[in-house]
């Protein structure tokens, strides 16, 4: 299939190949027949793409900070490679979807293929959408108007947080599309409606909808508010412009009545005049999207509900309420189509984009032709795969693989022939950039082709342990980033299988930093003591919100599972022996990312780990010190080892740039295959995985 990105770095639109998305649990797969341009958002975004590194810089300080932040503690390299990393991935664009559902995932009961739908899927040929970001629509509202339904949700959410009543009268900033259809949806409502713009066209057209529309003129249109509400002001104003200026955000207060409200729905210039605001009392909110839900990953992605009696109105009932007023005739939006443009031709269309303040709604037409007992290919190929030791195949394409372990892998001139993604595109996109040659979205591709000797599987925490029961099953040799697993089930199927077999495939697990060149040089000084030794690791972890993918235990497991593993077996790594016993400790909050671990092994060794989510960026990350046989030797962010002897005499031994190991993980994972002798003992593996899943229970019990 094809699907329309934007490059961040230039701004120039592609329309490019992609593997067709495959339905996963809470799921739709869509075949589209028409997405809807919105004008202002996706102008935004080519805007900023065309942009210069100063511009670039400017509208996005916050990001300039945290750049800098990292240049003091992991180096100008590093730094370099993460920025050009996330500039040079593009984005797809759209969000405005109509089509007809071809697949139906698990634990969804109320679509079924065929079914004519919405969603807030891409500009793309096919799209994979979770169930609550999906509504069916009503047989006597056409596709074309049906497209409108996501932007037009945008408006009503503004105007729930507005809440009118029958009679109000409501000001609205700005009648680009959402702008209009504000206007319609508020008329609805029973409200008078006054509507400011600079485009004498767009005033035309809210007047045939009631509207009291008016070119904006900032000398004349507080008195032409003020003698249209008797002097008394609105009882409300809904800022739909998209503008740079303060402009609006100035005149709203004093347009309003007192205690009056204003919400933003576009986006403006933002330095608020404290007084207006205050003499009147005047309420403000910011609108965010189409309403309760968005953003929510329990909501979007996991497919739960917020009860109807405590949250009316989510993103998803918005939806439905939209297709109502189309079917009702309560919301024109036909007319609002002012270009249409075949899907073939959408770069083009792009690349002519500009602010015409004519244009409101460009649609995008689809191939018509749709048939829902054809069998759809989740593949996508290029070149015929290769057949050799170093055959691998990649599950997973997220910012890990891409910065990470794909230019690793590809340093150590790995054959990797094809990578697998959820939806199609970041794999798509990672083929072309580091040049492999399949794709697909069904991960049975590549377990079931016997090309493929070897799979790296870099997904998200809770699929590593049946990825890799089903690879090793499949005759594979694994790569599976850390954690192995994140439940003691999946660590106790994964060794009860290679229990059972007499030969099994070779598995090892990312745990990279034993492979850092500092800590090879501080295990080849250990070596030669005698000693037990105490090790105290200090990971400035720094604070990540709870809503992170990281932090649901259904998803990341958590910071201790889904990153403390590392030093467990970075300290199991350095002292060399078995683990006997061990203990943690944390604060008590919701998300227990802040916590140290005590470990002592069967040589009476000890290592404390303090993992903290509580400090700041500006103090680098990690911090590793060994004491034993009166040698201190400290490893500073895997930067530098400084070596302190008993006799006084220092020694530093410093790397050009911050090195983790993750090169020389892969180089150790292409020597096992060839050797067929482990980079890390599988006995090691399960210890350290063991041990972590029984510290988690601990921190939660």
């Amino acid at each position: 299939m094809k699907q329309i990105i934007q490059s961040l770095k230039t701004g120039e639109v592609e329309l490019i190949d992609v593997a067709t998305p495959k339905a996963s649990s809470g799921t739709l797969v869509i075949k589209t027949t028409k997405s809807l341009v919105s004008l202002g958002t996706e102008k935004m975004m080519l805007d900023f793409g065309k942009a210069n590194w100063v511009s670039k810089a400017k509208q996005q300080p916050d990001k300039v900070k945290m750049v800098l932040d990292k240049v003091k503690t992991d180096g100008l390299i590093p730094t370099i490679n993460a920025v050009n990393s996330k500039i040079n991935a593009p984005i797809p664009l759209g969000y405005s979807n109509v089509g007809v559902v071809l697949e139906v995932g698990s634990n969804i009961k109320d679509f079924k293929v065929g079914d004519r739908v919405i969603s807030n899927g891409h500009h793309a040929e096919v799209v994979k959408v979770p169930e609550n970001l999906c509504a069916k629509i009503p047989d006597n509202v056409s596709d074309e108007e049906a497209a409108f339904t996501i932007v037009s949700a945008i408006g009503l959410q503004g105007i729930r947080l507005a809440d009118p009543t029958l009679g109000e009268t409501f000001v609205v900033i700005g009648l680009g599309l959402i702008g209009l259809i504000t206007c319609q949806i508020l008329k609805a409502n029973g409200c008078q409606v006054i509507g400011l713009d600079l485009s004498e066209e767009k005033v035309n057209i809210a007047k045939k909808y009631g509207v009291h529309a008016f070119v904006s003129n900032p000398e004349a249109d507080i008195d032409t508010v003020l003698k249209l509400t008797d002097y008394q002001g609105a009882d409300g104003v809904i800022i739909t412009a998209a503008t740079s200026s303060n402009g609006p955000i100035e005149m709203a207060p004093k347009i309003c009545r007192h205690r009056g409200r204003v919400v933003l729905v576009g986006v403006i210039g933002l330095e608020l005049n404290r007084t207006e605001f205050f003499k009147k009392e005047i309420s403000f909110q910011v609108s965010c999207s189409y309403g309760p839900g968005r953003y929510d990953s329990n909501y979007e992605d996991k497919g739960y509900d917020y009860p109807i009696g405590f949250v009316r109105w989510t993103e998803n009932r918005n939806f439905k309420a939209i297709l109502n007023l189309i079917s009702e005739n309560k919301l024109y939006v036909k007319e609002l189509i002012t270009k249409n443009v075949e899907f073939a031709q959408t770069p083009e269309m792009y690349k002519n984009l500009n602010s015409n303040l004519k244009e409101l709604g460009i649609l995008i037409n689809y191939p018509k032709e749709i048939r829902l007992d054809d069998k759809i290919e989740h593949f996508q190929t290029a070149i015929k795969p290769s057949q050799s030791s170093k055959t691998l195949g990649f599950i997973g394409a997220g910012n890990f693989t891409s910065q990470v372990l794909l230019p690793s892998f590809k340093k150590e001139q790995f054959d990797i022939n094809i990578i697998s993604s959820s939806k199609g595109l970041s794999g798509s996109l990672l083929s072309q950039k580091f040049q492999i040659p399949n794709t697909t979205t069904d991960n049975e591709v590549i377990f079931n082709d016997n090309n493929i000797s070897s799979v790296a599987i870099t997904t998200p925490h809770s699929s590593h342990g049946k990825l890799t029961l089903k690879a090793l099953q499949s005759n594979k040799n694994v790569f599976v980033e850390k954690p192995l697993c994140l439940k003691r089930s999946e660590l106790d199927e994964i060794k009860e299988y290679c229990s059972s077999q007499k030969n099994i495939p070779l598995l090892m697990v990312g745990f990279n930093r034993r492979f850092s060149p500092l800590v090879e040089k501080l295990k080849e000084r250990l070596n030669s003591m005698s000693e037990p030794m105490s090790i105290i690791m200090t990971i400035n972890a720094g604070y990540i919100p709870s809503n992170h993918w990281t932090q649901d235990k259904d998803i990341g497991g958590g910071r201790l599972l889904g990153e403390g593993c590392h030093f467990i077996d970075l300290a199991r790594f350095l002292v060399g022996k078995k683990i006997t016993s061990y203990s943690i400790n944390a604060i008590d909050s919701e998300s227990k990312d802040t916590f140290t671990i005590l470990l002592k092994f069967e040589d009476s060794s000890i290592a404390t780990i303090n993992y903290f989510s509580n400090g700041n960026k500006s103090i680098a990350k990690e911090f590793i010190q060994v004491f034993c046989q009166k040698y201190i030797m400290e490893i500073d962010n895997f930067k530098s080892l400084k070596i302190h002897s008993p006799t006084g005499k220092k020694e530093k031994i410093k790397t050009s740039s911050q090195d983790k190991g993750h090169n020389a993980e892969a180089k150790a994972f292409l020597k096992a295959l060839r050797s067929g002798v482990p980079a890390i003992d599988i006995n090691e593996i399960f210890e350290v995985t063991q041990i972590t899943i029984d510290l988690d229970e601990q921190l939660h019990s």
